[in-house]
């Protein structure tokens, strides 16, 4: 694929990517409100929980918004490898909020169970839950299938972010229904406790995704290669060795966001003669087994004689 087009194409997947997170806002900003809102008015505290979720997720989704944007462009003499370095940094930025977020709220649940918990009006927790929880799975299922063609994190990230607030919604749907259907019988001194008891079950289960996604950006960040990409460029590296008879490799790889920066540098012997075209296409049948050219794969091969540089 020639250069012009893979800058066309990576283009192409900006904007749809773009465009993407402008719905994810629009939607989240929407429900974020209602949440509030409504889990004011209702005097549930795990609504309020999901609409702060929400608005979280919201102001971050703007900032992603922009990184993506970034992306798309070609860096300047200030940022001469680009921008994507932002990508982990805004993924670890909104994991951690959410995690915070998540932990506040267990204390809070706790407290409200350890009170007595509180009475509130589950008609309209009920109205809520169905309207966003459909609001939710659908979003999942749109962005999914969108990024099947682009492949973006940012919008995986998007993903996983409205499916736990599917979950969420879903589950409240479930509790508040319940709590419905026990009153006036004797159980019903039991209804305080279904909102703190919720919220308390939520928060630490939706914990776990935004902790996955903060574990792999910082890892990112601190540019910790990985057992898979670190396997892949040995084993490349190696493959050239044993076919084109040097001495040895050594290598060295980083996933940065979507992008990949690899360096090898292989020891020729002082007898091997080769044209720079022969040396070219080294490097060429190296990129392709790592995967191609483009934007996203800065790809740096040496060939040296000298011991000392390998």
């Amino acid at each position: 694929m020639s250069q012009q087009r893979v800058r066309i194409v990576t283009a192409l997947r900006s904007q749809l990517e773009a465009g993407l997170l402008q719905l994810s806002i629009a939607a989240t900003i929407v429900i974020a409100a209602a949440g509030v809102v409504i889990g004011l008015l209702s005097g549930s505290m795990s609504i309020v929980f999901d609409g702060l979720f929400s608005s979280i997720d919201a102001v971050v989704t703007v900032v992603t918004l922009v990184v993506a944007r970034l992306l798309a462009s070609e860096g300047n003499h200030r940022f001469q490898y680009g921008y994507w370095h932002l990508e982990p940094l805004v993924l670890a930025l909104n994991s951690s909020v959410l995690v915070l977020l998540c932990g506040y709220a267990f204390l809070n649940a706790v407290q409200g169970l350890m009170t007595g918990g509180h009475a509130l009006r589950f008609d309209m927790g009920v109205v809520y839950a169905a309207v966003v929880a459909a609001i939710c799975f659908s979003m999942v299922f749109y962005l999914r299938r969108a990024n099947e063609r682009i492949e973006s994190e940012l919008i995986g990230l998007e993903v996983q972010s409205w499916l736990i607030s599917g979950v969420i919604t879903l589950a409240l749907l479930i509790a508040f229904g319940g709590a419905m259907l026990i009153k006036g019988t004797p159980f019903e001194y039991l209804t305080p406790y279904v909102d703190p008891a919720v919220l308390a079950v939520l928060a630490p289960a939706v914990v776990l995704a935004p902790l996955r996604t903060a574990r792999q950006a910082f890892a990112e960040i601190f540019l910790i290669t990985s057992k898979e990409m670190d396997g892949d460029v040995q084993a490349a590296a190696a493959a050239a060795v044993a076919k084109h008879g040097f001495i040895s490799f050594k290598s060295y790889a980083v996933e940065v966001g979507r992008a990949r920066f690899i360096e090898i540098a292989f020891l020729v012997p002082g007898d091997r003669v080769g044209s720079v075209g022969d040396f070219d296409a080294i490097r060429h049948e190296i990129a392709d087994e790592l995967g191609g050219t483009g934007p996203e794969q800065w790809l740096t091969i040496v060939f040296t004689g000298d011991p000392d540089l390998v």
